[in-house]
């Protein structure tokens, strides 16, 4: 009985240790997986911030909150399941279908960029949300910003697949179930953090401290700024990462030259400073993935704009018959 339980205990040891080792494997993975998708991820949370800004402060938390939950359920109801089936039965659609996304986000990042040198028309409302703050208004900036969050949602979650391609069919489920609940928690987080800032420091800014004043006073002052910061890093975020995806998904579909070119230009600055060699390579490949994601951008705006003024013009001789 005794030498029983003794074996039953090793097996009980054994299986623990597998599954400890399995624990690992998949938060390794989830975590290359997720760092893979880091130039969404800082555009999600570049973007997030405006859909709160207008509202009273005691609702901030609650919407961004409303936000996460439908994130969550983007994720976790539609985008999984489809791409788990997807890279399952249709693995060569996953390549058209990311640089579907990737042509999504070099169109928004070229269109913020037109409208920095005043060219196009600038959707004032969506960079400054009406201040009423019924639940009408709210529910219109949930909706949209879960739309928003939708595309950049599918975009990480086929860009961490790319990256567990290799493993088992549940493998692969298990780690882009962590990697969902894992950017959202952090997406999110950081996000009910820039937005709660201010009110931080004008907490800070009312304590006796003279130093503490002062600090908060800066925090206040400085989330404007900030504010700012994180939107022109999030166009560049998406230029960048669209363009890769861009740059990537062509050499694979057959046409080469252009990653040629971009990888020839890596191998030469790899040689001028041989310290800092892998640093100034991937500088190199993010400057054209972005260079690229720019003239893509801007041609994908120039045919949407083109289709939006024959339909207008449709419309138009329809409306005057």
């Amino acid at each position: 009985m005794a030498a029983g339980l003794a074996a039953l205990l090793d097996d009980i040891a054994a299986i623990a240790r597998v599954a400890a080792a399995s624990v690992d494997d998949v938060a390794a993975a989830a975590g290359r997986a997720s760092a893979k998708a880091a130039g969404v991820v800082v555009d999600d949370a570049a973007v997030t911030p405006r859909y709160v800004t207008g509202f009273d402060p005691k609702r901030e938390l609650p919407i961004i909150r409303k936000i996460a939950i439908g994130s969550i359920r983007n994720k976790l109801l539609f985008i999984l399941p489809a791409i788990l089936l997807l890279s399952q039965f249709l693995p060569w659609v996953v390549t058209p279908l990311l640089m579907l996304g990737g042509a999504y986000l070099c169109y928004e990042g070229a269109h913020k960029v037109l409208e920095w040198f005043g060219v196009g028309h600038h959707d004032a409302e969506a960079e400054t949300p009406v201040v009423e703050q019924g639940p009408e208004q709210e529910n219109k900036m949930v909706k949209g910003a879960i739309r928003t969050d939708f595309i950049l949602s599918a975009e990480i979650m086929v860009i961490a697949l790319r990256e567990v391609a290799a493993e088992s069919f549940v493998s692969r489920a298990v780690i882009l179930f962590v990697v969902a609940i894992g950017i959202t928690a952090l997406v999110y987080g950081v996000v009910a953090l820039i937005v709660k800032m201010d009110d931080v420091g004008l907490h800070l800014a009312g304590r006796e401290s003279a130093t503490t004043q002062r600090l908060g006073r800066g925090l206040v002052k400085g989330m404007p700024v900030v504010l700012t910061v994180l939107s022109t890093v999030g166009v560049v975020a998406m230029l960048w990462v669209g363009g890769h995806i861009m740059l990537v998904g062509i050499d694979e579909l057959g046409f080469h030259p252009i990653y040629d070119f971009v990888h020839h230009a890596e191998e030469l600055v790899t040689g001028w400073i041989p310290a800092v060699g892998g640093a100034l390579a991937w500088l190199t490949n993010t400057l054209f993935s972005a260079i690229l994601g720019l003239v893509i951008g801007l041609v994908v705006v120039g045919a949407v704009t083109l289709v939006q003024r024959v339909r207008r013009g449709d419309d138009a001789a329809v409306g005057a018959h």
